[in-house]
């Protein structure tokens, strides 16, 4: 079985750290280790570290998880990977019963991925008000001194 990682080929090193990494998320949901098997494993969403910020990768991965009583559940995970200097350095991870419950995941994700832009209201309104009470100051100490 084969990863899928969409168009980008990733090294072999790199798929088994992925691997040993859902591996061990399957182990903290209390899945056995040995008996629980994942199916499926893909990067979807990743974004290359530059000279001014880190890089990320997201993975999802599907399995067949055993509980303590021998009983299949199936199982939908994420990895959440900071690339920093090129290694990948976990971040998050989770398992899930639902694949809407994984979503809720990236939503997250999606929200602290995303660099804070001046195009977003609220940055405008602070940076006003952050000149207004500056011009304000500054009014204030020319008059005083001019005053004195």
């Amino acid at each position: 079985m084969g990863a899928d990682t969409r168009t980008r080929r990733f090294s072999d090193r790199t798929i088994r750290q992925v691997r040993l990494d859902c591996t061990r998320a399957m182990t903290r949901a209390r899945f056995c280790p040995d008996q629980s098997e994942i199916v499926q494993l893909r990067c979807i969403d990743e974004r290359p570290e530059s000279e001014h910020a880190y890089g990320n990768q997201l993975w999802y991965f599907e399995g067949i998880g055993i509980n303590s009583d021998l009983h299949r559940h199936s199982v939908f995970g994420v990895v959440e990977y900071s690339v920093q200097f090129g290694l990948h350095e976990l971040v998050d991870d989770g398992v899930f019963d639902s694949e809407s419950q994984r979503e809720r995941f990236r939503h997250l994700y999606e929200r602290e991925v995303h660099p804070t832009s001046w195009r977003q209201p609220a940055h405008r309104w602070l940076a006003l008000g952050l000149i207004s009470v500056t011009a304000a100051w500054m009014a204030y100490l020319l008059i005083y001194l001019w005053s004195a």
